[in-house]
């Protein structure tokens, strides 16, 4: 079980996906009847972001997979492997493509056609791409609520990287919307092509800073990410709580998804506690952890003998317990 995240994140990839699939073949179709290098970067933007979706809702569905023999700590990490792959399709079907587009219309420049099913394509295309990003900020503002969070922070470190995918290339389709009509009017005014083709090659930079953030938040989330400081210290403090728990001598927190924590630790009991009492007190930390945070889902603790010069059975921490 992954939990109710992992259903809402698969409806707000499912809306943008389909958004950008009709998206993408009236941009097309719009950017060969008006000759507009800008409106074909913006159709390759959307076929790219909707390949995106569906490497996206690959990463939901493999992930979700229960543990295994195999896989005894469960296919979590398999949803950053998917979603860094969405962010190299962002990158090649998107970014290469229009920066290559608009490089090759300031070369060859060309006649302008009709630009007006291009701005009622744009028109339409700014609504959709709106209700897709309202869909994906309203799930990130309810995940920063209960994470007593700002949006921006949550976006900045939430795990769920696919509706960090959405917000982020929803908010890019709209700036790229933005530059494909500025492209189209500037040419229109000045009968110039270099307009069309500066606003292409600025889509394809605009798709470079996503695919960047995007990937390194995958990389990082795949080498291994821990809790940030304040929970390790939550964490910590939690096991210290524990009666006869004295010391938290190695804490180790891994992020495996964004409702999927590990937490192992070498803890130290007072030397005159029993075998009996050492396992109910592991038992009761798994319970204060899981009471606390929902997300964490295994907890492995290592009774461990002391270091020399940390706390004792016969030292004043150890006595004042």
């Amino acid at each position: 079980d992954r939990g109710p995240d992992n259903g809402e994140s698969t409806f707000t990839v499912v809306v943008a996906a389909l958004a950008n699939l009709g998206v993408a073949a009236a941009k097309a179709v719009a950017g060969v009847a008006s000759g507009s290098s800008a409106m074909m970067s913006e159709a390759a933007h959307s076929l790219a972001d909707t390949v995106t979706e569906v490497l996206l809702l690959t990463s939901l569905k493999r992930s979700a997979k229960p543990a295994d023999e195999d896989h005894p700590i469960g296919y979590g990490q398999e949803r950053y492997v998917w979603a860094l792959l969405a962010s190299v399709a962002t990158f090649v079907g998107g970014a290469v493509f229009s920066v290559y587009d608009g490089v090759q219309a300031l070369l060859r420049g060309g006649d302008p056609g009709s630009p007006v099913a291009s701005y009622i394509v744009l028109a339409i295309a700014a609504l959709l791409e709106g209700f897709s990003l309202r869909t994906g900020i309203r799930q990130a503002r309810g995940e920063a609520r209960r994470g007593r969070m700002g949006v921006r922070r949550y976006l900045r470190r939430t795990p769920d990287t696919a509706v960090k995918a959405v917000v982020m290339e929803d908010s890019a389709a709209l700036v790229g919307l933005a530059l494909a009509a500025g492209g189209l009017l500037g040419e229109q005014v000045t009968g110039s092509h270099v307009f069309d083709g500066l606003a292409s090659i600025l889509i394809g930079a605009v798709l470079v800073y996503v695919a960047f953030v995007l990937g390194r938040s995958n990389v990082r989330l795949l080498v291994g990410r821990p809790l940030p400081p304040a929970m390790r210290r939550a964490v910590r403090e939690e096991l210290l709580a524990v009666d006869d728990l004295i010391d938290v001598m190695e804490l180790v927190t891994l992020i495996q998804g964004p409702d999927e924590v590990l937490v192992a630790a070498k803890v130290d009991f007072l030397d005159r506690v029993t075998a009996g009492r050492v396992e109910r007190a592991c038992e009761e930390a798994e319970e204060r952890l899981r009471s606390r945070f929902p997300a964490v889902r295994r907890v492995y603790l290592d009774p461990t003998p002391p270091r020399s010069g940390t706390p004792g059975a016969d030292s004043p921490a150890a006595s004042s317990r």
